[in-house]
């Protein structure tokens, strides 16, 4: 009893079998008395962390303080790329296993102290924002009203009437159709019609003109004839004519039948100096000296028989 075998098991084996894992996976653990690290399954077995996270906060877990965790640092260690690695802090950082905090130093280099924790503390949690109720939507602005569509401008209307006129007008609207098809009026139509294009006429354009004005351009399949005739009447209407210019033109030059001297006249004859032309046949004798012989008649009074009034003047030729 006192000799020891150290063949023998350390402890009496259970009569039960152990259980055989079928699949999955099978833990072979040793025990470790140095160089190891404690982490929790927290941490190992955290489902919103990358796999890269993990492994990367139990690297830092597992260095002692003071080791430079920098991401050049660990890009140096690991084949991960900057962007994986700094993902991965950032990662750490926000599950509040990593808290890093920037420092001045006077020198004004700018230091980072990183804090890592193997249980992250109770997260302060934040008050929910208070819900303020929906506002109540606007009532929708009244539809504004459509205004009204304004009526057509009246057909122009000439100034004086003419029936001859009138009549050319009529003439013109009925035989649209014999131009164009689609132009065919009602009688009404015409009647209503024919005072525009009468104004058309009075003002000086000519039926051709009217018809054309009219005719061009229509659309393929006009709706309404008489509407469209009756725009174009109204839209189109030319200005009247400017009023024509009386000129007056002088007189032309005539030569004087006595002085030969130029003056202006409507007809030949003499000019003002020379006087008319039956001026030396009267009250001249014949040596061209002019006698005047007046004689006074009288109107006899016949209360005192006296003369009271010349009645005329009488010229006599002396010879």
């Amino acid at each position: 009893m006192d000799v020891q075998h150290l063949s023998a098991p350390s402890r009496a084996t259970s009569g039960v079998p152990r259980p055989v894992a079928r699949s999955g996976v099978v833990h072979a653990n040793t025990r470790h008395t140095k160089c190891y690290t404690v982490v929790g399954n927290h941490l190992a077995q955290h489902r919103e962390l990358t796999l890269v996270a993990i492994g990367l906060a139990v690297h830092i877990q597992s260095l002692p303080a003071g080791a430079r965790i920098g991401i050049k640092c660990l890009t140096a260690r690991f084949p991960e790329s900057e962007a994986r690695i700094a993902a991965a802090l950032r990662e750490l950082e926000a599950a509040g296993y990593l808290e890093r905090t920037r420092e001045r130093l006077p020198s004004g280099r700018i230091v980072t102290h990183t804090v890592s924790y193997n249980q992250p503390p109770q997260a302060v949690r934040r008050p929910e924002p208070v819900r303020l109720p929906a506002p109540e939507p606007a009532p929708a602005p009244a539809p504004a009203p459509t205004p009204d569509k304004p009526p057509p401008p009246p057909l122009p209307q000439p100034l004086s009437p003419d029936p001859d006129r009138h009549r050319v007008a009529a003439d013109l609207l009925a035989g649209l159709r014999c131009h164009d098809p689609r132009l065919l009026l009602a009688e009404r139509d015409v009647r209503r019609l024919a005072p525009g294009v009468a104004t058309w006429l009075e003002r000086g354009a000519a039926p051709d003109s009217v018809r054309r004005a009219l005719t061009a351009n229509l659309p393929e399949a006009p709706r309404h004839p008489a509407a469209l005739l009756a725009h174009r009447l109204t839209a189109l209407l030319p200005p009247p004519l400017p009023p024509t210019r009386t000129v007056v033109r002088p007189h032309p030059f005539q030569t004087c039948d006595r002085c030969e001297r130029a003056f202006r006249a409507p007809e030949p004859g003499r000019c003002r100096d020379c006087g008319p032309a039956g001026r030396d046949a009267v009250g001249r004798g014949d040596s061209g000296r002019e006698v005047p012989a007046v004689q006074a008649q009288f109107m006899l009074d016949p209360a005192s028989g006296q003369n009271c009034q010349p009645l005329k003047k009488t010229h006599r030729r002396v010879r």
